[in-house]
């Protein structure tokens, strides 16, 4: 660089302030943001932001400095427009002036030549182009006592020919308006009469020389008439200055006021706009946060919940559930019966980090070369288990389901039964099939985003199921069936669904449960969300009998808890009757109510007689 350069520096002002080592969910109580955001989504999530702010804290403090850093860009931005408005309007008053000073040198140069038409003569024509153009103005357009002085000279001839000439002399000057001045010819004055058409050719093409001439063929009375019509030129001219002079003033005015309304409109919806980005810029921190952790995730423009919240939602659902559960089923669901055998695998569930191989998994990153121990890549020890369970999950999401809050509590009811099981028996399958008028399997996300539908195929559920169970290896086959009405739609033979014929509907769903009941070492549970309608239990009842299953009739608020008894009862038979050296499968699972009796203390067993729920075989 050399000696003297201006050195600029960058505008560190135009460089946005974004905090990036300071987070929110860290300080926010992690159970209840998954449940925010499973239940309400990324609104429920901000709400418990700004309750959690409202209460103080560090969390508050975070989130003031996280704000004021927003603010203080901001009120950059917004000195940066005033300073811009600030220059327009300088630059406005910097025109004004000009434009007053070249206006008001323009008048004084009209007044002096005001002066100078009062003394008329060639002299006073040289160097004055202002009069010299009202004097072409005059003789273009000539007054009434210059058109007087010269048509009292004339015979009528001559004044039809001058009218003709002057006629002439105008088409002329129209049709060779292109010309320059000096290249029109000028006009001989020797022996001729001064006419009209004349004075309109000298208008166009009259010059300082040309003046001695004119002046010596008029006469004094018309070359008073021509320096009176100059001067009227000129004052003519300098009234359109000083009407010019006012128009640029209001017009100055208005703009100078329309820029300061401009600036305080800027200036408010500057302000406005800011506190809007806060907020975005607070809710859009916050779901970087989720992404960053894997909650949520973005699907066709729009912000979905990933398989990794809602499955740390089933395991909120399962740890609420279980604090209802007496110790002897909470035992039971945890897996405490063991078989005491282990192999080593890779890790499949977060789970089983508490039986985390960590010399085999450090020693195998280190291989790869990676200074990072990942999930995906880590090696865990799994209990071998004995037996194998396949597990189908039927949800009923007709439109019925919809009214009292059923299907939510139906869906967190299999989220937490899901979890149960797969806890249990981690090698196990899980299927989760969701109807209306037709059923279609779902994973964990699908089934937490299922709306109600239409009408209720309880069929096409259990036709699922059994080609789900039919060719399934596992040593033990399970069926929950959740639904709250009568079966409304089947298949006909030629595989359309039908609607509204309850008969064949539930003939249908008869016939479906007979294939289905065909299982080898299924147990099988239909769950009857309470109604009214006592027609509702008989057609339950009925298909029960046929799959040789069970019918629990429960609350829509009872539904996760009558689930998890179900499936931990089941187990604590099995352990008693494998101590007894019998086979489980042989021996009806006792009710909710027997499970809890035997599984509690003598305190909990009094209150689980007086409290049994609706339960029947």
């Amino acid at each position: 660089m050399n000696a003297g350069e201006a050195i600029h520096l960058p505008d560190c002002t135009l460089v946005p302030e974004e905090p990036t080592d300071e987070d929110f969910l860290t300080l926010l109580p992690r159970g209840e943001v998954v449940r925010a955001l499973a239940e309400r989504g990324l609104e429920g999530a901000l709400e418990l932001l700004r309750t959690e702010e409202a209460r103080g804290g560090d969390l508050s403090r975070r989130i003031a400095g996280f704000r004021e850093r927003l603010r203080r860009q901001a009120s950059r931005s917004i000195s940066r427009l005033t300073r811009d408005y600030e220059k327009k309007m300088d630059d406005l008053d910097s025109v004004r002036v000009r434009s007053r000073r070249l206006l008001k040198e323009e008048v004084e140069r009209l007044r002096t030549s005001l002066d100078r038409a009062r003394e008329f003569s060639r002299d006073s024509l040289v160097g004055d182009a202002n009069l010299l153009e009202a004097v072409r103005s005059a003789l273009l357009l000539p007054s009434d006592a210059l058109k007087a002085s010269l048509e009292v000279r004339l015979t009528l001839w001559q004044r039809i020919r001058a009218w003709f000439a002057r006629l002439f002399a105008s088409l002329k000057g129209l049709f060779r308006r292109g010309k320059k001045e000096e290249e029109l010819p000028v006009p001989k004055s020797k022996g001729r009469e001064l006419t009209l058409a004349r004075l309109a050719v000298l208008g166009r093409s009259l010059t300082p020389e040309m003046t001695g001439d004119l002046f010596q063929e008029m006469t004094p009375e018309q070359l008073t008439a021509l320096q009176e019509s100059a001067r009227k030129n000129l004052q003519s001219r300098e009234r359109d200055l000083e009407k010019k002079d006012r128009r640029d003033e209001d017009s100055y005015r208005q703009r100078r006021e329309s820029l300061a309304k401009e600036s305080e409109d800027a200036k408010r919806l500057s302000e406005k706009t800011a506190q809007e980005e806060e907020r975005k810029k607070v809710a859009d921190r916050l779901t970087t946060e989720l992404k960053e952790r894997g909650w949520v995730s973005e699907r066709g423009n729009q912000l979905a919940v990933t398989y990794s919240l809602v499955d740390r939602f089933a395991r909120l659902m399962l740890e609420e559930q279980e604090k209802a559960l007496p110790e002897g089923l909470r035992l039971s669901l945890r897996g405490q019966a063991s078989t005491g055998l282990y192999e080593r695998g890779r890790l499949r569930e977060r789970i089983e980090l508490s039986r985390l191989d960590l010399p085999g998994s450090l020693l195998a990153s280190r291989l790869r070369g990676s200074r990072h121990l990942l999930e995906e890549e880590s090696y865990v020890y799994r209990e071998i288990r004995s037996e194998s369970i396949h597990a189908v999950l039927l949800l009923d999401v007709s439109g019925s389901m919809a009214e009292g809050g059923k299907i939510v509590a139906a869906k967190k009811a299999l989220l937490a039964l899901y979890m149960a099981i797969h806890r249990r028996y981690p090698d196990s399958i899980i299927d989760i099939v969701a109807f209306d008028s037709q059923a279609r399997a779902l994973d964990l996300v699908q089934l937490w985003e299922a709306q109600p539908g239409s009408f209720t195929n309880t069929g096409a559920a259990l036709q699922i199921a059994y080609q789900l169970l039919q060719s399934s290896r596992a040593s033990r086959k399970e069926l929950y069936l959740i639904t709250d009405g009568l079966p409304e739609s089947y298949i006909d033979p030629t595989g359309v669904v039908k609607n509204g014929n309850l008969e064949k509907s539930l003939a249908f769903a008869l016939a479906r449960a007979r294939d289905l009941s065909t299982v080898q070492t299924l147990v099988s549970t239909l769950v009857l969300l309470r109604s009214d309608n006592p027609s509702y239990e008989r057609a339950a009842r009925d298909i029960a009998s046929v799959l040789k299953g069970y019918v629990v009739v429960t609350d829509p608020r009872k539904l996760a808890f009558e689930l998890l008894v179900r499936f931990a009862s089941d187990r604590v038979v099995e352990m008693q009757m494998e101590s007894e050296g019998r086979q489980p499968s042989a021996v009806k699972p006792p009710s909710a109510a027997e499970a809890m009796a035997r599984g509690g203390t003598a305190r909990e067993r009094r209150k689980a007689r007086r409290q049994a729920p609706s339960e029947t075989a």
